[in-house]
């Protein structure tokens, strides 16, 4: 057993940790060129459009389908805008009919004018109130996930802009041999992936 005071060992210890503090600075520390052409540590060369996700989804949520077109997804954008439109359009629909309610209800109360719902009384046109208000409430979180919805639509996508579709994926069944413990190996097929 080694003694942890020995010279010898304090010196491997302080070579070992200066060699990893090396090599994770070497690696954080390394910057892509923008006029060189990015490569990865296999030295695949990546395709030239990748697109950022972060200014995808900044632009996404500054404006409405702005992330799909800096993304080149333009298709995307009546699907888009036919759910905030929709959204709209049910907000304020249900918030018009709440706002009648809530008159209808000050009108019943004061008594100095007739009901403009002659068939509801006081306790009726309260459930009506609180009914259109949660319609109300519910199509704001409505138009949010969809606000939302596009936002990450146009993050993920940046991030699969660099993702390689090519023809020139192909995929091989081989058998193998794979070395276990105690001198044993396992037999099996293995996948391989080539691109």
């Amino acid at each position: 057993m080694a003694n942890k005071n020995n010279p010898k060992t304090k010196h491997l210890h302080i070579v070992l940790g200066f060699l990893c503090l090396f090599l994770v600075h070497s690696a954080t520390a390394q910057e892509i060129d923008s006029n060189d052409s990015l490569t990865d540590s296999i030295g695949f060369e990546a395709p030239k459009n990748v697109k950022d996700p972060k200014k995808a989804i900044y632009l996404s949520l500054i404006f409405p389908g702005a992330g799909q077109v800096y993304n080149e997804k333009v298709w995307k954008l009546p699907l888009l805008y036919s759910g905030v439109s929709t959204a709209i359009y049910f907000l304020n629909f249900n918030n018009r009919r709440y706002k009648e309610f809530i008159a209808a209800l000050e009108i019943v109360r004061e008594g100095t004018e007739t009901n403009p719902f002659p068939n509801l009384n006081e306790d009726g046109i309260i459930r009506n109130v609180n009914y259109w208000r949660r319609n109300r409430d519910a199509m704001y979180m409505v138009f949010g996930a969809i606000y939302a919805l596009g936002a990450v639509d146009a993050f993920v996508d940046a991030h699969l802009s660099g993702f390689d579709v090519s023809d020139d994926l192909t995929f091989k069944l081989e058998p193998s041999m794979e070395p276990m413990l105690a001198n044993n190996s396992a037999i099996g097929l293995s996948l391989k992936i080539k691109f």
